[in-house]
């Protein structure tokens, strides 16, 4: 068994514990690498079947490419769909192209969407495989888990995550109270009303996942690849505040080569997003309020 194959094994591991542990479950998927690997795992976990809901938080500011990406992917393999978006603020127009600063766009177009689409508060938009139609779900049950595409290498505030991670009742996570986690010794067995986030990935690198692309042939966005122009997106997100990178990979191999051979050495995974360098340079107070 090589390193991939035991990374493999623990995720596997950890989504069906998570499966057996929680009832009412669902895993978001952002449209980037790191989660739609988990998909993949999870597919694999569940002999091609995905048993639980994908979640994706819609903010309107996504590059096209990605939602176009997303309902391809979710006929194609016949995924439980839901989206989830803050109407109310983008009606409103408080976004930060018109005029608010970046954490606050972060905090309402996603933080509060994945809080109030997670607790079943605002309706959710479902896509219904059979009936190949989008439909509105109101009062929903709450997800009691969620499952995350979280490295700890990714950025700060992530390393401090726990693979079984507590929230409170405000979706709010305190990263000095969680429990350890010696020996791949899990506590899953929570209070009742905790919310609960669940990190299969949290050991794996960004070069372990482009290694795993690679082997397993994953179909990955395009948008992670030279399209020309000697530019490529390292890190998926709002196109207000994502920019890519400049590089001419144009496969996962030359992607691997590219980590490996020193040219991202010193260039954080992440340096393409910029709410990542607004108050302070850190994502912790975001997730502390919620931010996935």
């Amino acid at each position: 068994m090589d390193h991939l194959d035991r990374l493999e094994a623990q995720s596997i591991y950890i989504l069906r514990e998570a499966y057996r542990s929680f009832p009412n479950l669902a895993m978001l998927w952002s449209i980037g690498k790191d989660s739609t690997v988990l998909l993949w795992l999870t597919r694999k976990a569940f002999f091609g079947h995905v048993p639980y809901p994908l979640v994706h938080i819609d903010t309107a500011f996504k590059i096209p490419e990605m939602i176009r990406y997303r309902d391809e992917i979710a006929i194609q393999w016949d995924l439980n769909l839901v989206v989830g978006q803050n109407k109310e603020a983008l009606a409103k127009g408080e976004t930060f192209v018109n005029g608010l600063d970046r954490l606050s766009c972060c905090k309402k177009l996603k933080s509060d969407a994945l809080k109030y689409t997670l607790d079943g508060t605002w309706a959710r938009r479902k896509w219904n495989p059979y009936k190949k139609i989008w439909e509105d779900e109101l009062n929903g049950a709450p997800y009691t888990g969620v499952i995350v595409g979280v490295r700890a290498d990714e950025e700060g505030s992530r390393s401090k995550e726990r693979v079984f991670s507590a929230r409170d009742e405000k979706s709010e996570w305190d990263a000095s109270t969680q429990p350890p986690e010696l020996w791949n010794q899990y506590k899953t067995d929570f209070a009742p009303g905790t919310h609960v986030r669940i990190h299969p990935l949290l050991e794996w690198t960004e070069l372990n996942i482009w290694e795993y692309i690679e082997r397993e042939n994953i179909p990955i966005i395009n948008l992670y690849f030279n399209q020309g122009n000697g530019k490529r997106y390292r890190s998926l997100g709002c196109f207000p505040c994502t920019a890519p990178v400049d590089s001419v990979a144009t496969t996962p191999k030359e992607i691997i080569e590219e980590l490996t051979s020193g040219k991202f050495k010193d260039i954080a995974e992440r340096s393409g997003r910029a709410q990542d360098k607004d108050g302070g340079g850190t994502l912790e107070a975001l997730r502390k309020e919620g931010y996935m």
